[in-house]
């Protein structure tokens, strides 16, 4: 039973407002704050596997569902990276409160390094969030996925379908109902890349990549951790992992991870 807390935090005004849905656990830091994969909710197996844990810690947890996504509002469609970006920081900056441990999985890789990315922009600028980020846990991060792991990949008839009819249908492994690719989620993203330069979080960083992963291949998880500067970077290859590592020996190694924090 979930007996965490249900809350919504609105983001956006006029026709970019939407209620996003935030359910948190409170509890001691270090705080546990989710970010879960592209058509992914918050009550998928490995985010209620983390609530189950802080619980029993005692520790204290957050997750919400993106736009398009779960007990959010919003359309699917009209998501993009910059758009999930800033209802991440929202959530965070909204919700937590003194150290976290961030963890995303596939899409919230991605998102994990660019909410990192902007909370040291605005602390620059003076403008510190209640929260910090003092530990990263990443599961098969998906980083520039629109740009490396599909447009790239496409087929030129997919590309042309793409550019004309602003969406393409890409059938889903998961799902019965496919994931809609939209022109506006492969050029806004491009906004947002990361592989075209070096990555700096200021903490700890552990990474676990399947090596059966079909949809963002261990390599292209090793191409990412390269791009870490000066970070403390470790990665767990799970020699017979697939991208869900949602296995009771998966969700036990991503338990260990955030433990040691």
């Amino acid at each position: 039973m979930d007996d965490s807390c249900l809350k919504t935090v609105q983001i956006g005004t006029g026709a970019e407002a939407r209620m996003i849905a935030v359910r948190q656990r409170a509890g001691a830091p270090l705080g546990l704050f989710w970010l879960g994969g592209f058509k992914s909710d918050m009550r998928g197996s490995k985010a209620e596997a983390l609530d189950q844990w802080a619980k029993a810690q005692g520790r204290a947890c957050t997750r919400f569902d993106y736009s398009g996504h779960g007990e959010s509002g919003g359309a699917f469609a009209d998501g993009t990276i910059g758009r999930w970006l800033e209802e991440s920081v929202a959530v965070f900056t909204t919700c937590c409160a003194g150290p976290q441990v961030v963890i995303g999985s596939s899409m919230g890789g991605w998102l994990a390094l660019l909410l990192i990315r902007e909370l040291l922009r605005r602390q620059s600028k003076g403008r510190a969030s209640p929260a910090s980020v003092v530990g990263l846990v990443l599961i098969a991060p998906a980083v520039d996925f629109t740009e490396e792991l599909l447009w790239k990949r496409f087929s030129p008839a997919v590309r042309r379908e793409i550019e004309q009819k602003g969406a393409w249908s890409q059938p889903s492994a998961y799902s019965e109902e496919p994931y809609v690719i939209t022109r506006r989620l492969i050029v806004e993203a491009r906004d947002h890349l990361l592989f075209d330069g070096l990555i700096e979080t200021g903490c700890p960083v552990r990474v676990l990549q399947g090596v059966q992963d079909e949809d963002v291949p261990w390599d292209h998880t090793v191409e990412l951790v390269s791009r870490f500067a000066r970070d403390d970077v470790v990665l767990t290859l799970v020699k017979d992992g697939d991208h869900r590592l949602s296995r009771p020996e998966d969700l036990e190694r991503l338990m260990v991870a955030v433990a040691e924090f």
